[in-house]
């Protein structure tokens, strides 16, 4: 589908690891798309938009309010890669009523935009994107709930690479989210609770059946999926270290597994599905799959007419099924079942 607009979609971060892949990505979907890829080093990014074609490359400077943008440059929306401690990118866009899209905050983190966005609730829409990998995991969750009458328990299982960390911009975000707050946030028996003691870890089997130390974590599937699902106990557990195909001598790669239990429709009895997905590539190209989804969503050229102004979860604008096949014909890989 053509573009709609000829402003050009910034993405701030757009020359690093993952956001260059998802500048890429959201190009395949719209060729005719413009892009300004926004960097700190503007060489960096200028080879980025050279790579990708019918972009061009901008300066960002995170403590100006402008961004250090030219007063005459328009845009038609702002996919932000870093954590904005400032929160200039999210009033630039929201002052110029620009679509946004943050992919760096976990949920104990997402209070400066919630209020950011009440203050001016129509000025912009802003899509809250945090979800493990721009929201891979909840997607594919609410696609396999459509086999239950009713979800009683989700658990999603999470395998990064200790290689597969990304760039630096990924690498201080993994820091903070992990050594800022003491407890992840989880849902336990119906309750909203900080995950501490025996609940703050669990262990489970990867894709090949090795067990893995899980700790608990706070991207905002839980929060997702807990107001999209009527189960009564949801949490992310994420482990790092050595991914199954390295173990393999194989390059590294990333891995989801999501099991629920509950009512299935089939039979009408109680269950437990599980299924693993991964992505031979590691973790960058299912987020940059992500990011570009949220973009076309957000700008009218998929699913639907352009967002009106609102605060968004991803899965409220996106629809699952078509945001997995999106996934997998990038080349994610799901297994129904796998090893336990």
């Amino acid at each position: 589908m053509p573009a709609r607009s000829t402003k050009p979609v910034l993405i701030i971060g757009g020359s690093g690891v993952v956001g260059a892949q998802a500048a890429k990505a959201l190009r395949r979907l719209h060729p005719e798309l413009p892009i300004s890829i926004g960097g700190r080093n503007l060489a960096r990014a200028e080879a980025v938009a050279r790579e990708i074609g019918h972009a061009d490359a901008v300066a960002i400077d995170l403590a100006r309010a402008d961004r250090g943008q030219p007063a005459g440059k328009r845009y038609s929306a702002i996919a932000m890669f870093l954590k904005d401690d400032t929160m200039h990118s999210l009033d630039y866009a929201q002052a110029n009523g620009l679509p946004y899209l943050s992919v760096s905050s976990a949920s104990f983190e997402i209070g400066p935009e919630v209020a950011w966005f009440i203050r001016r609730p129509a000025s912009a829409p802003v899509l809250m994107a945090s979800n493990w990998l721009a929201g891979v995991a909840t997607f594919a969750t609410l696609q396999f709930a459509a086999g239950f009458e009713r979800v009683e328990t989700i658990e999603i299982s999470l395998v990064l690479d200790e290689q597969d960390m990304g760039g630096p911009a990924a690498y201080v975000d993994y820091e903070r989210i992990t050594q800022a707050a003491a407890s992840a946030q989880i849902l336990k028996n119906g309750q909203w609770m900080w995950a501490t003691g025996e609940d703050a870890a669990r262990r489970f089997k990867d894709s090949e059946g090795v067990e893995q130390q899980g700790q608990a974590y706070a991207p905002l599937d839980v929060l997702s999926l807990g107001a999209a699902t009527d189960a009564h106990s949801i949490r992310v557990d994420l482990a790092v270290g050595e991914s199954a195909s390295r173990r393999r001598g194989d390059p590294f790669s990333t891995e989801i597994i999501i099991e629920m239990s509950g009512r299935l429709k089939s039979n009408g009895q109680p269950g437990r599905t599980r299924h693993v997905l991964v992505h031979p590539g590691g973790q960058a190209p299912v987020t940059a799959v992500g990011v570009a989804l949220g973009i076309e969503r957000l700008l009218g050229l998929a699913g639907g007419a352009a967002a009106p102004p609102g605060l968004y979860l991803l899965d409220v604008l996106i629809e699952p099924g078509y945001a997995l096949r999106r996934l997998q014909e990038a080349g994610l890989q799901v297994v129904e079942g796998g090893l336990t």
